[in-house]
């Protein structure tokens, strides 16, 4: 569905590091990762961490989280946004989303703030999410923050080249993540990066992610470090995918359009295939193309008849993620809820979306809807 897609300048890279030896953690290959991401990120300062989960904790530990806090948590979203918050001890609290980016609605959101503030709570922080690639309606939510003096934490981890007005994602918040995972747009294997615009909370956490060691030649720690750092090996695959990054987003957002296209079809025939909107501004790089398809406006057809044909001639599509207020592991966190994502998993669907996809794929793809489609 997702699946990685390399270069032709990753391996001369790697085989640099080889060369020179730098297959320890940590090298010039890091260094090199990290300002080529800065000067692509409005020069915020970077680190590089093994993952986006590593570089989410490192945020929340900056911000002082810590036993019986609260965090203000997008439901909507992969469970890695939200079990960080957990593992400092603290709550998080879960909110709906809105139909046009399937993002963390802002209007629920204040409403949160201000049940959470008159029971007396402390929210420590604010974890937005850019959802498949689409940015969050930020300037809402950025001015209900600022109102509340509580500090964001934007999980840019799918939106790596997505923008508002030209303001690169992971740029919003006081912190930022991205993620580097093998199915991400481009990929360090396993990686991360924490983000943000004042240094004194990159070197804090470039500190943290070492272990934490204080300055000298004896083996000092007065802080709980941890082994977050990413390897020179593993950046040096990123400076080769870094290299290509316009191109995948080119890649992925064509296949949206191709998608489109190829829905307009079927949707002029009394279907009514719906997308994630882009609004005014906003630039997404699609790195995944979902789409809902409401039985009652499809002439009964659902995601799930979809899935399964596809599933039969071995094509990856997936569900939309189950939202958290429904997962096991936090039945017992509270939730502000609009039935949005409710909504959007029950008729959502996830569809192939690489940037490796060729003219033979989308074939084999669209004669399976041609199929589903002709049916009803």
């Amino acid at each position: 569905m997702s699946p990685p897609h390399m270069g032709k300048c990753e391996m001369s890279f790697i085989q640099e590091a080889f060369d020179t030896n730098w297959i320890a953690p940590l090298g010039p290959g890091v260094d090199e990762f990290e300002r080529q991401l800065s000067a692509r990120l409005n020069g915020y300062h970077v680190t590089a961490v093994n993952s986006g989960t590593a570089a989410l904790h490192l945020a929340l530990i900056l911000l002082n989280v810590g036993q019986g806090d609260e965090v203000i948590c997008q439901s909507f979203t992969f469970a890695a946004s939200a079990n960080p918050v957990v593992y400092l001890g603290a709550t998080p609290i879960f909110i709906d989303s809105e139909p046009d980016t399937w993002n963390i609605d802002p209007t629920l959101l204040e409403k949160a703030i201000q049940d959470r503030l008159s029971l007396g709570k402390t929210v420590k922080a604010i974890v937005i999410v850019n959802l498949y690639g689409m940015p969050s309606k930020i300037e809402s939510i950025v001015a209900i923050a600022e109102r509340y003096s509580i500090p964001i934490i934007e999980d840019a981890a799918e939106s790596l080249g997505s923008s508002i007005n030209n303001i690169p994602c992971g740029t919003f918040g006081t912190l930022g993540v991205i993620s580097f995972n093998g199915n991400k747009i481009i990929t360090t294997s396993g990686g991360g990066i924490l983000i943000s615009k004042e240094d004194k909370f990159i070197s804090s956490a470039k500190h943290l992610a070492t272990q934490a060691k204080d300055p000298g030649i004896s083996y000092q720690h007065s802080q709980v470090g941890y082994n977050y750092r990413m390897s020179n090996i593993l950046a040096s695959v990123g400076l080769g995918q870094l290299s290509v990054l316009e191109e995948r987003v080119n890649a992925r957002r064509a296949n949206y359009n191709r998608y489109v296209d190829y829905f307009s079809h079927w949707n002029q025939k009394g279907f009514n295939i719906e997308f994630q909107i882009e609004p005014a501004g906003f630039f997404s790089n699609r790195w995944l193309t979902c789409i809902l398809v409401d039985p009652a406006k499809n002439k009964g057809l659902d995601v799930e008849i979809m899935r399964s044909a596809f599933e039969d001639d071995q094509i990856e599509a997936r569900p939309l993620w189950k939202p958290m207020h429904l997962q096991p592991i936090f039945n017992s966190s509270p939730c502000y809820l609009n039935g949005v994502s409710d909504r959007l998993f029950q008729i959502g669907l996830c569809l192939a979306s690489g940037s490796s996809l060729t003219d033979e794929d989308f074939d084999r793809i669209f004669t399976c809807l041609d199929t589903i489609f002709n049916k009803y």
